[in-house]
């Protein structure tokens, strides 16, 4: 839905009605089309229709443009990235700068691609050499200390066995000496592997070396302690040193491959401690010269990723509009000649001059010779619908379209919305202390809207935010309903005048009414304080917002009807307002109308008469005397005259439309077999803009059927409708008790322990189940009910919303727009 922010050439905002809409047709000169196109999307106002609807994509006069901006889109979008990981923010377009020229861009990306391809690929190689030297570094740590360890332990018990044998030699005899002696050619020799496994894997893979090796192998872990960075993935990782020794090729083919499968990196290692001490130095020197190539290469990036930034706003607006033009050149078909573009499309009749005003500065700017034609063509397809809406009503009508877009000139329900949604929410939501902190949130949006509208909001504080004028109204009213209920946070005030009533005496308690007396005029706004508290309270408000809802909602569907009747005098359907505005009218007021009626003429008498008797028993005993139910003079035959005309208002709906319809349709088409093929056409737009379905072919049946639905659906939903508008009553009701409980069994019973400490927790229960429950759900419940009592009980009295909505080619649309 477009905006406007009023001002300019645009005439006067009317929501009531869509902007009237024609078909243009545009004959461009090849040399001056992207120009012409370009100050279109500019302009905004102009819904091109595809006449290359049969041809794929690849067969389109400009499929290679659209290819070339596409792969440009995918550099801008890899810049993006590349400067999102980096943390390079784009430099915002401030001011409008000259345009650049789509062939620099091209070759400008491309060269900044190369560049950054380049030092990517480059930087990924060292930092996997930086990532392999620091795994093997903690190779080099952990399993020197194993090896250290190992040979101190060995140098031990060397010493040891060496003395033992000492003591032994002064026993043993020469030969016995000798056979203990061991051949060195008899001695294994064994093998090892060291390397790192991921710490999740070291069990499993312990014990598969195990099995696969029988168990003829001996494995040292050791934990590192800090995460370390796979050289394979680029991820962080805990991973383990391990230290396998073996014996033989063949075991250790098999723990070669074992290792594969786990992922596990193995590095060389050399027992002899001065060569691993020479391994040490010359990785520390490796890790330092890697630090500072990679610390230098970054730099350069990031560097070469701030000049884009620089640039990146404006090369991704040109590419975006370029593409856009082109894809619109693409809905243009080529005359016989070649050597023109004609296009089609829907505009506002007030955007003409506009749009020829553009066409003229094109032609001028590309040094056509040949100017652009616009002409305004004839048609029988519907238009598109069209409002013009600020940032006031757009939430409104946004609300309304989401229910369905209104047919084309079709009486807009937006109008009434703005002012019943909120109306209709305050009344089941009617504290004015929550409707000031609704109020507070509202204005802290609306008052920041400029910074906020240009930030990146979570899902639903954009929500919120869209809808910050909705919630500012919603809390008007609320505030307002919460008067007249007299209830803030649940506590009554006597804000314009002292309570009516007073005490008779002594014995006069809270808890009941009985002993108040009057004894000052009635409290002239809202509630009387001296109702809260009391036995009566509830019977009382409840009798008052039942009848409240059902007034509410009587009077909102007559609005609805009313609006139906709107419909059929602008479309000039004389049936539509004799055969279902007047049945519908009457059938409604007679039942319902009646009710509400009783109802008023009861609070103004302060009868004692029962309603719901008087008005089951007009339909089982019509005929049977009131008695003390009779509120007025002759009630009993103004019954009867009304329960006549509902049931006459029934057939009066059903029968006569289909037989007039059928009998308009043959008179219409009377000869058509003698007529011009145009006079065929426009008889079925006559049709379709009288109401009729502009079938060539009148199915009578078909229409009987619909009228019978339509029928059967109004006079069911004229009471389902009224007895919905009951959940007024019953939310209100509901936000009422909860506001109370929270108020009497959190705040004041903490109030009543004599505690601070208790006092504090108390109140903040109390804020927080006030802000959670009934500041959060419960306006979000109260929202839902709204919305539905508009949708179902309210616009399906006129509103067919079977529309669709105007989509102009326009580049503030696709500026905003995400790929």
């Amino acid at each position: 839905m477009a905006e406007t922010h009023g001002g300019g050439c645009c005439p006067p905002m009317d929501l009531m009605r869509s902007e009237p809409m024609h078909l243009v047709q545009v004959i461009v000169p090849m040399e001056s089309a992207h120009l012409t196109v370009s100050y279109l999307g500019d302009l905004g106002l102009v819904q091109f229709k595809d006449l290359n609807s049969d041809k794929s994509p690849f067969q389109r006069t400009y499929a290679a443009q659209i290819k070339r901006c596409g792969e440009m889109a995918r550099k801008i979008r890899f810049f993006k990235d590349q400067m999102s990981k980096a943390g390079v923010s784009p430099k915002e377009i401030l001011e409008k700068e000259n345009d650049i020229d789509l062939d620099d861009v091209e070759v400008k990306l491309g060269e900044l691609e190369a560049e950054l391809v380049e030092i990517n690929a480059n930087n990924d190689k060292l930092q996997r050499s930086y990532n392999e030297l620091m795994e093997y570094k903690l190779v080099l740590e952990k399993a020197g200390e194993f090896f250290a360890l190992a040979h101190r332990s060995a140098t031990a018990q060397q010493s040891e066995i060496e003395t033992q044998q000492v003591r032994e030699d002064l026993l043993e005899a020469p030969l016995l000496q000798e056979e203990k002696s061991v051949d060195p050619t008899k001695q294994v020799k064994l093998g090892f592997l060291t390397g790192l496994v991921p710490r999740e894997k070291s069990m499993v893979f312990e014990r598969i070396l195990f099995r696969a090796t029988r168990g003829n192998i001996f494995i040292r872990q050791s934990v590192i302690e800090e995460s370390v960075v796979d050289p394979n993935s680029g991820e962080k990782a805990e991973k383990n040193v391990f230290v396998v020794f073996y014996s033989g090729e063949r075991a250790k083919s098999k723990i070669l491959k074992i290792c594969e499968a786990f992922g596990a990196n193995r590095y060389p290692f050399s027992e002899d401690l001065g060569k691993q001490a020479q391994m040490m130095t010359e990785v520390s020197a490796r890790l330092s010269e890697l630090k500072t190539t990679i610390d230098a290469g970054l730099d350069h990036r990031n560097t070469l990723l701030e000049t884009i930034g620089d640039k990146f706003e404006q090369w991704n607006l040109k590419v975006r509009k370029e593409k856009a033009i082109y894809h619109t050149l693409n809905m243009l078909s080529l005359d016989v000649s070649k050597k023109c573009l004609v296009g089609e499309g829907w505009s506002p009749v007030f955007a003409a001059a506009e749009i020829q005003d553009a066409l003229k500065r094109a032609a001028v700017d590309s040094n056509s010779q040949v100017g652009s034609i616009f002409q305004v063509l004839r048609t029988k397809e519907m238009p598109p619908t069209f409002f013009r809406t600020n940032k006031f009503t757009t939430a409104f009508q946004e609300i309304v379209d989401a229910y369905g877009v209104a047919k084309y000139q079709e009486a807009n329900p937006t109008v009434y919305t703005i002012v019943t949604f909120p109306f209709l929410f305050a009344v089941m939501f009617g504290d004015w202390g929550h409707g000031i902190c609704i109020l507070i949130a509202s204005m802290y949006l609306i008052l920041r809207e400029k910074k906020l509208s240009s930030q990146k909001l979570g899902d639903i504080m954009e929500m919120a935010f869209g809808g910050r004028y909705v919630i500012f109204m919603m809390s008007l009213f609320s505030i307002y309903t919460g008067l007249i209920y007299n209830e803030f946070f649940s506590i009554p005030y006597p804000l314009f005048a002292s309570s009516a009533y007073d005490c008779r005496d002594a014995s006069c308690s809270e808890a009941t009414t009985i002993g108040l007396i009057k004894t000052r005029d009635t409290y002239p706004f809202g509630v009387d304080p001296v109702w809260h508290g009391t036995r009566s309270e509830l019977p009382f408000l409840n009798s008052l917002k039942m009848k409240m809802s059902i007034l509410l909602g009587v009077s909102q569907m007559n609005l609805g009807i009313i609006m139906s009747f709107c419909n059929a005098k602008f479309f000039k359907s004389a049936v539509n307002v004799w055969f279902q505005f007047v049945p519908q009218i009457i059938f409604l007021n007679c039942l319902f109308g009646y009710l509400s009626a009783l109802i008023i003429i009861k609070w103004c008498t302060g009868s004692q008469a029962d309603l719901y008797h008087v008005m089951i028993y007009m339909f089982l005993s019509p005929m049977d005397d009131l008695g003390e139910n009779q509120l007025f003079p002759y009630q009993k035959t103004v019954q009867l005259t009304f329960l006549f005309l509902a049931l006459v208002a029934v057939p009066w709906m059903l029968l006569p439309k289909p037989f007039i319809l059928k009998k308009q349709h043959e008179a219409r088409h009377q000869g058509q077999s003698y007529a011009q093929l145009d006079e065929t056409d426009e008889s079925l737009q006559v049709e379709t803009n009288g109401g009729g379905h502009g079938h060539e072919e009148f199915e009578f049946s078909e229409i009987f059927v619909h009228q019978l639905i339509h029928t059967i659906e109004f006079v069911l939903g004229a009471v389902s409708n009224t007895a919905s508008y009951l959940r007024l009553w019953a939310l209100s009701l509901a936000h009422s008790e909860l506001s109370s409980v929270f108020y009497e069994k959190v705040l004041l019973m903490a109030w009543g322990f004599n505690n601070i400490f208790i006092l504090m927790v108390g109140i903040l229960v109390f804020i927080f189940a006030t802000v959670g429950v009934l500041l959060v759900m419960e306006t979000l419940s109260a929202f839902l009910h709204a919305l539905r009592l508009h949708w179902v009980e309210y616009q399906n009295k006129f509103y067919e919303g079977d529309g669709y909505k105007f989509a102009p080619f326009s580049f503030t649309l696709v500026g905003n727009e995400d790929e």
